[in-house]
């Protein structure tokens, strides 16, 4: 039986420790501890050995899947490997013994930071300049939309309380405008899968604050009508705002500035590598033109006259403070390392190559997954789950093949050593399968991944019931996802009450 199959309860013997405290220094007694804090009886501890402890969780540690352990096609996450030299540069002394409240002087080289951070997303995105304090993208996004009220409120335009939002973009798009205090209008995608120009004109007006965009977009597609797009929304006086989410592949080939975006997010924890997943880290920073500089959040770090470096604490027209002190460093620190890493021009090299692979994995596939959408795609794309050869029974409503969804086939890519892809998202489709390679991905490792989707998709045809009940090799089955939503155990049970996991 191995460790994980055991709770830590169920390995305890009584008498067995794995440690020793040591003896009470002189004056110190139980007797010095306040009556209300002692305990009334000893606590219910596991009695387990060292080597029984560290074998125990380094096995519950090695279940759970990561970008270090295998291929993570998680489509619009960009889950790209992370370079160990970020860890390093994260984990140096000089930066991880920062107090947020030092004084400037005392941390020039964590504010140079801040500041070459800033010139080189500027660089990178066609923006004049940033603001870290967003730590994630969601956070990103509302503080981008506050960046767009706080424009429309200093020239006195306070009818503009709507935003565009594509019907394909990422559910946290409506999300942040509702939570801003606005009205979200969502504009249709043509056959192509793109921004429906002529559906986008009647909705555009005075009321209208701006438009929420990411480009390529949530299908992987080039939004190639965004200089039309950018003329109709300025035309009425709103602003574009870029979602920062699928900007890898755009990565020293094209900037959202120059497509006519005023605002945008970056997702540091996904463009830049640094590892993201289960809430956390994450770092989401917001560019802005030249003309909404004054309304960016603050803090914001400044280069001085005499070359050391300052913070900029209040600002009249700024939309405000979005987060104690400046935004998560570490996750700041990380992404400026990965830049400077690559350089100038291998920073060109990132997109091309996730375009490359994602291209690759499309064009192997297609005759096994439905491909809605046809053409050249960018970092991501996606299927609308299996073929229907005409071998296999389709259900009209849920277009599944002999009762084989897309759920299934990504549990059964578990049992190959592969994540699964992003499923059910975009909701344009029944049963889309969204994958996104990334560029740090090797062909061998791709072509394994496609060797095994071709696996499952014969198995559908041939043995449906193997892809049902999958996975069969994981440590925990197929749960009721369902009643795991819906009824979490969150607490510890005790030996009698405990559980097998």
């Amino acid at each position: 039986m191995k460790y994980y199959d055991k709770l830590i309860f169920e390995l305890s013997k009584k008498g067995r420790i794995g440690f020793s405290l040591p003896e009470c220094k002189e004056g110190e007694t139980s007797d010095s501890i306040p009556g209300n804090l002692k305990r009334q009886s000893p606590p219910d501890l596991p009695q387990v050995s060292e080597p029984d402890v560290v074998r125990h969780y380094t096995n519950l540690s090695q279940m759970n899947f990561g970008v270090d352990t295998g291929f993570y096609p998680l489509g619009s996450c960009t889950m790209k490997y992370n370079p160990k030299i970020n860890e390093e540069i994260a984990n140096m002394p000089g930066f991880q013994a920062l107090h947020p409240l030092q004084p400037d002087s005392s941390v020039q080289g964590a504010l140079s930071v801040y500041y070459g951070l800033d010139k080189a997303l500027s660089a990178i995105t066609g923006m004049e300049h940033f603001t870290f304090g967003p730590c994630a993208g969601a956070h990103g996004e509302l503080t981008g939309l506050m960046i767009m009220r706080k424009y429309h409120f200093l020239r006195g335009d306070m009818k503009r309380t709507k935003v565009i939002v594509p019907d394909s973009a990422h559910g946290t798009n409506p999300a942040s405008a509702v939570s801003c205090g606005l009205d979200v209008v969502v504009v249709k995608s043509d056959a192509e899968g793109l921004v429906d120009v002529d559906s986008l004109k009647p909705l555009l007006d005075d009321t209208v604050a701006g438009i929420m965009m990411t480009n390529p977009n949530t299908l992987g597609l080039f939004e190639k009508n965004i200089k039309e797009i950018a003329a109709l929304v300025h035309g009425c006086g709103g602003l574009l705002y870029y979602d920062g989410a699928n900007l890898n592949p755009l990565l020293g080939v094209a900037r959202p500035g120059d497509m006519g975006f005023d605002i945008m997010h970056v997702n540091l924890h996904k463009t830049f590598s640094t590892p993201h997943g289960g809430g956390g880290p994450g770092a989401g920073p917001v560019g802005v033109s030249k003309e909404l500089v004054d309304c960016l959040p603050v803090p914001r770090v400044v280069r001085n006259d005499d070359g050391t470096y300052g913070i900029i604490r209040s600002d009249k027209n700024s939309a405000g403070t979005v987060s104690g002190f400046m935004g998560n460093f570490g996750i700041l620190l990380r992404a400026y390392a990965y830049i400077l890493m690559l350089g100038k021009q291998n920073v060109k090299s990132a997109g091309r190559l996730a375009v490359l692979n994602a291209n690759y994995i499309k064009e192997s596939l297609k005759d096994c997954y439905k491909l809605p959408i046809t053409g050249l795609c960018k970092h991501e794309f996606v299927f609308d789950g299996l073929i229907d050869d005409g071998s296999r029974d389709a259900t009209p409503d849920s277009e599944e093949i002999k009762g084989v969804t897309t759920l299934d086939v990504a549990k059964r890519l578990l049992d190959y050593g592969f994540h699964a892809p992003t499923i059910y998202f975009p909701m344009l489709f029944h049963q889309s399968i969204m994958i996104e390679p990334t560029e740090t991905e090797s062909k061998e490792t791709i072509d394994s991944f496609i060797t095994a989707m071709k696996k499952i998709a014969e198995e559908a045809k041939n043995d449906p019931d193997s892809l049902r009940k999958a996975p069969h090799l994981t440590p925990i089955k197929r749960p009721d996802e369902t009643a795991a939503a819906r009824n979490p155990v969150l607490t510890f049970m005790d030996e009698k009450n405990a559980v097998r996991i």
